[in-house]
């Protein structure tokens, strides 16, 4: 396994040579009629060979006859699904980020596992969905996290290392569905509403966050040729005569960043192959934070998330735990945190307070249990793993910023569980729309979850995992006289605990 830093690619798409990943080749349009009239018939007959593609073209306001121009062409790949057209009626200018954040939103909408970034002067070549497919599923059975891009002067695996990008193709990115949800996509701060650097950026920020980008080879990267005036049509106050300077002003200090737009990322209204509903765009969770503390049914919540889709991680291990609370500590932020998407347990309750400040936008559930059985199930998990904590040497370094000590005690627990459960309350206090209160023993569940994160209920019931069992009691040893004992001690057999398997690390969990 090369490059994946840790990435999760596991339950983000299920990708196999059997089950093609749905592949959405997303394109926005303003003033570039012309170019699409051009480019979109012969991308598509250049991809019929791939069943699993749709063409989504983003209508941005554009006043050159596109709309009429889709409903009197591509009415039967629009009926059949090939072909998905949105239309924004309300840009006055174009907003390169957020055009491309509105059609990448109506790819997923689609049901994209994979977004294509598919300028509308872009020629994809014949059989290129079937190369981004070969290399999306090569890379999820390896599980390597990458992205794909059509790059002058690349520098990684993949085709199209030592030739010169062809002008016009530097806005071709694939990237997983996934990927385009943990960096917020394109990032649509003011510096990034003219032309810009965006693809850059946002290949910069895939790259931090642990994505490894390949090429492509020169047969896939192809756009029709056309002047510079025509590029750079419907983009506002352009300073041309120093773009290159503003480009790298615009970078600068930015080699470190990851997470954009907290969230409102595309957000707006469409309507979609001209039918009147519209279809709102709403600002999306910036990550989902499950701050319940241990033994509050977490598994079962990482195992609901899991369900409705999302990435989610649950105490990886005790070295992964370590260091997110090691890094949220020193920097007021988590890199490794920040390669997951959603994620509860240990050490999250720690730092709910420096995750809202750091994550903005980010969605917080608060799982909870009646106050006697929790402090009953943590008893039973600290005589079960307490001698896998002392060897694995990071399990009792969060056990100790959270109590104060490593071993179980009654008051201390109580005193804390309480204050946690109340700073939480406290803190969320008049933002019902951020944080939901979840009481496991009082049947809480999808309707609660779902409430929060604006998703629909699904048809099965809530999970129900990882309930610690009770610790199996130990015979006593049976009263004998003292000279009975002086002759010969009688010690009972200590009894296999055959329903108790000795954990991995990656579930020797304080949670």
């Amino acid at each position: 396994m090369t490059g994946n830093n840790n990435i999760k690619t596991s339950g983000v798409i299920a990708m196999s040579k059997s089950t093609l990943p749905r592949i959405a080749f997303c394109t926005t349009c303003k003033g570039r009629a012309h170019h699409l009239a051009k480019t979109l018939p012969q991308n598509m007959r250049n991809n019929a060979d791939y069943p699993n593609a749709v063409f989504v073209v983003l209508d941005y306001n554009s006043t050159d006859g596109l709309g009429d121009h889709m409903r009197r062409t591509f009415a039967a790949p629009m009926a059949s699904g090939r072909l998905a057209y949105y239309h924004n009626p309300e840009p006055q200018q174009f907003h390169m980020a957020h055009a491309k954040n509105m059609a990448a939103r109506a790819g997923i909408r689609e049901g994209a596992d994979v977004l294509v970034n598919l300028d509308a002067d872009n020629l994809t070549g014949a059989g290129f969905a079937s190369y981004v497919a070969e290399e999306f599923i090569r890379a999820h059975e390896s599980e390597d996290a990458i992205f794909l891009r059509a790059g002058e002067n690349h520098e990684g695996p993949g085709g199209g290392v030592s030739t010169k990008m062809p002008q016009g193709c530097g806005g071709r990115i694939a990237i997983t569905a996934h990927a385009f949800m943990l960096t917020g996509g394109y990032d649509e701060d003011e510096a990034f509403r003219r032309w810009s650097p965006d693809d850059k950026d946002f290949a910069l920020r895939l790259t931090n966050l642990g994505f490894v980008r390949h090429g492509m080879p020169d047969r896939f990267k192809k756009a029709i040729g056309h002047s510079q005036d025509s590029r750079l049509a419907g983009y506002d106050m352009l300073d041309r005569q120093n773009m290159g300077e503003i480009f790298h002003s615009i970078m600068e200090g930015r080699q470190n960043m990851t997470v954009a737009n907290n969230g409102r990322m595309g957000m707006g209204v469409v309507y979609k192959n001209f039918d009147p509903d519209p279809i709102m765009f709403d600002a999306l969770p910036t990550r989902i934070f499950g701050v319940g503390m241990h033994k509050t049914a977490t598994t079962s919540l990482a195992a609901a998330l899991g369900i409705l889709g999302y990435d989610t991680a649950h105490w990886e291990s005790p070295r992964w735990a370590f260091r997110i609370h090691r890094e949220m500590t020193a920097q007021g932020r988590s890199p490794m945190l920040e390669r997951h998407y959603a994620l509860c347990d240990l050490p999250m309750p720690l730092h709910f307070k420096a995750l809202d400040n750091a994550y903005p936008g980010s969605k917080f559930i608060l799982t909870t249990r009646d106050e006697e059985p929790w402090l009953q199930s943590v008893r039973n998990h600290w005589q079960r793993y307490r001698k896998k904590w002392d060897r694995d040497g990071y399990s009792h370094k969060i056990h100790e910023a959270l109590y104060g000590r490593t071993d179980f005690d009654e008051d201390v627990f109580r005193a804390r569980y309480r204050a946690h459960n109340e700073a939480v309350m406290k803190h969320f206090m008049g933002r019902p729309g951020d944080l939901v209160v979840m009481n496991m023993d009082r049947e809480a569940g999808w309707p609660e979850l779902c409430r929060l994160l604006g998703r629909a209920m699904p048809g099965q019931p809530y999970p129900r995992k990882f309930v610690t069992p009770q610790p199996e009691p130990q015979p006593k040893p049976q009263w004998k006289p003292a000279a009975a004992v002086t002759v010969q001690r009688s010690v009972p057999p200590r009894p296999a605990n055959t329903n108790l398997p000795a954990p991995k690390e990656k579930n020797v969990r304080p949670g």
